[in-house]
């Protein structure tokens, strides 16, 4: 079998029952041969790629939008954190949702909504400013639920259409959104201000979202349901590990609290939450707080924070596709699954330290440097996601991946209040940088001692025992 995954037709006949008929029969305009080298894993993780740089971007508007804000610190990290506050509830709830209804439908939906309430947010620079604080503030709660089903639906989608040399590159292509979602919209939004003003952000993301979701419905589907696939890439994808046959889940969901004590017994899956927590308060410190840093600590133009910010953000898209590739290369020259995906983890996350040193470097070139090396190790190291693929039980990927977001977002929910009341107290940002190095240190000992060895739960066999342990 090549690597695109084709085998040969005598290896496909022996392993498989013949079919009645030379062509599997879909929903698309025409049939595809079963022996065709089909590739359309990689449509589908460009298009997950594409929706979470969306996701992302319209987190970013606000915090380069609260950049020229000139706000009250605390009133802006509440701003900040809002969006949050909504997405962590609604985590489990979207879990159970993907699961039984499909990614298409859930995330589908999820796309719509959160393109409104961004369009919507535009709208806002016609009120008075108390009145549009607190419209903005409810609808970045709407946001907040409408988004929620978006990260665990990759985790799931990733899971179905990767075997498991493929997952470390996957997850990190669409993990790594997150930096060049910044890289792409942070000069477009800050030469928008510039020019118009911080409402045509949102009006753009509106608009690029409502076209996102048409072509979202266009291209997604489950593996044995795609149009375009033919039974030899299905075959590769199946014997690989990826979960084809992931079934939705009935009336009887399994989002019950049981199946989620389930999950929280196992040391290994709860050192990945805390893990996850941890650099995601790395992820909200660029997201919010890092262009309000190079404004206000280093009193750069608006036009010029968002030039500046792309930077280390390209840095850390590229170490986080590196980090993938990394790790599967790793696993395919005969390393344990527990070492592939750890030693990226532990590399990348030290490197983030480096951070630190911002506090003694005047010369803003240096900074930039030291941000960029921060950058980069933070998003090798985020491979939380292709974790959560490769644990997750059989038909709980989207549980598995929504507790998993849950506890991981909380840190979107306190990272942006800490910095606010630390700002709001001592007036500087150097506290700031020291209190977000050492949480990537606290990411080193959650995926070292407490994860231990990286598997496949299987809760259908395991007593409760095995589970715990």
């Amino acid at each position: 079998m090549g690597r695109g995954g084709t085998p040969s037709p005598g290896k496909l006949a022996s392993t498989r029952e013949p079919r009645k008929m030379a062509w599997v029969q879909r929903s698309g305009p025409k049939p595809v041969p079963e022996n065709k080298p089909t590739r359309v894993r990689y449509l589908i993780i460009t298009i997950l790629f594409v929706a979470s740089c969306f996701s992302y971007g319209d987190r970013v508007s606000l915090s380069i939008a609260g950049a020229a804000m000139h706000m009250d610190p605390l009133k802006l990290g509440v701003l900040f954190s809002a969006f949050s506050w909504t997405y962590v509830l609604a985590q489990l709830p979207s879990g159970g949702l993907l699961d039984r209804f499909g990614p298409k439908r859930v995330y589908g939906t999820a796309l719509i909504l959160c393109s409104l309430c961004a369009f919507l947010i535009g709208f806002t620079g016609y009120l008075a400013a108390s009145v549009a604080y607190a419209v903005v503030f409810g609808l970045r709660l709407v946001s907040g639920l409408a988004q929620a089903p978006i990260f665990p639906g990759n985790g799931r989608i990733v899971a179905s259409w990767f075997p498991a040399t493929e997952r470390g590159r996957a997850s990190a292509l669409f993990n790594s959104s997150q930096y060049f979602a910044l890289v792409l919209f942070a000069p477009i939004f800050g030469w928008i201000i510039h020019r118009f003003s911080w409402t045509a952000c949102f009006w753009l993301m509106g608009i690029l979202g409502f076209a996102l979701s048409i072509l979202w419905f266009k291209t997604i589907y489950e593996v044995k349901e795609h149009p375009m696939i033919s039974t030899a890439e299905i075959d590769y994808i199946e014997r690989g590990g990826g979960l084809v046959n992931a079934e939705r889940s009935t009336a009887n969901t399994l989002f019950t609290w049981v199946a989620i004590r389930q999950l929280l017994s196992s040391r290994m899956l709860v050192g990945i939450y805390l893990g996850q927590y941890c650099i995601n308060t790395l992820t909200w410190f660029f997201l919010t707080w890092f262009p309000v840093y190079l404004s206000q600590a280093r009193h750069l133009s608006i036009v010029k924070v968002g030039l500046a910010a792309a930077l280390p953000a390209l840095c850390g898209g590229f170490g986080g596709i590196l980090g993938g590739v990394v790790s599967d290369r790793l696993l395919r020259t005969g390393h344990t699954l527990t070492f592939s995906r750890k030693a990226p983890i532990i590399a990348g996350m030290m490197l983030s330290m480096t951070m630190i040193a911002c506090n003694y470097a005047p010369k803003q070139s240096v900074m930039l440097l030291l941000m960029s090396l921060a950058f980069f190790g933070k998003g090798f190291g985020a491979l939380g996601w292709t974790v959560v693929s490769d644990t997750s039980p059989k038909g709980m990927a989207g549980l598995n991946g929504a507790l998993f977001n849950l506890v991981g977002n909380i840190a979107a929910i306190t990272t942006p209040l800490i910095i606010a009341l630390m700002l709001k107290r001592s007036g500087s940002f150097d506290g700031v940088l020291v209190f977000v190095g050492l949480t990537a240190l606290m990411a080193i000992v959650s995926y070292g001692p407490i994860v231990g060895e990286i598997r496949r739960l299987d809760l259908t066999q395991a007593t409760p025992a095995e589970v715990a342990h």
